[in-house]
């Protein structure tokens, strides 16, 4: 099995709802962060990834067909060659309304954690923002510069942007797949992520 869908937006841009959704349509089991969090073998592998170890990429996302979330917004150049018939997403809402996000939600947990190896540290703050995620003009910047860099990099035939709100009908044309009987998932409200303890 191989990656049939790529998602480059940062987490907090609706990459839960689009894990769901991809899984829904077919495109599942679809990695995200709690993948991670919830399988130890996971953890490790990604965890000496973040450390600087060779990726194995086959390994590290063995068994799933599709990936949203940190993982694949960080490593995304990486992936859409190892996987050049994949489709890719870029999951996005206003960099202002993500920072809201970000700042009640992952940037608390963060701060709070004392684990230099969790990937909440070691590759959210540490790689994706250069050890200033509580900057918030460096945090969007850097969120800003991400999604500028999905939009010049991939071919606009293989990318779709899919914004909060917008639903079943883009995504599934983009995938080639007929639209569900069911309403778009929303899941992870800063509510819900709230009740995480920690982004191992």
């Amino acid at each position: 099995m191989s990656l049939m869908v790529i998602g480059t937006g940062f987490g907090r841009t609706g990459t839960d709802s689009m894990r769901e959704a991809l899984t829904m349509l077919g495109f599942g089991p679809c990695h995200h962060m709690s993948e991670v969090m919830a399988h130890a073998e996971q953890k490790r592998l990604w965890r000496a990834l973040a450390k600087g170890g060779a990726p194995d990429w086959a390994q590290l996302f063995a068994g799933y067909k599709s990936c949203v979330d940190w993982r694949s917004a960080h490593y995304w150049r990486e992936l859409i060659g190892v996987y050049p018939q994949a489709r890719v997403i870029l999951t996005w809402r206003s960099p202002e309304i993500w920072w809201e996000s970000f700042e009640k939600t992952i940037l608390p947990v963060i701060a709070g954690s004392t684990d230099q190896e969790s990937l909440g540290i070691a590759l959210v703050s540490k790689q994706v923002f250069g050890g200033r995620p509580q900057d918030r003009g460096h945090a969007i910047a850097v969120y800003q510069a991400n999604v500028e860099a999905v939009l010049e990099a991939v071919p606009a035939e293989r990318l779709l942007v899919h914004k909060l709100g917008d639903g079943w009908a883009p995504l599934c044309a983009h995938l080639g797949v007929p639209v569900p009987d069911a309403p778009y998932p929303s899941r992870n409200t800063t509510q819900e992520f709230r009740t995480v303890l920690s982004l191992n």
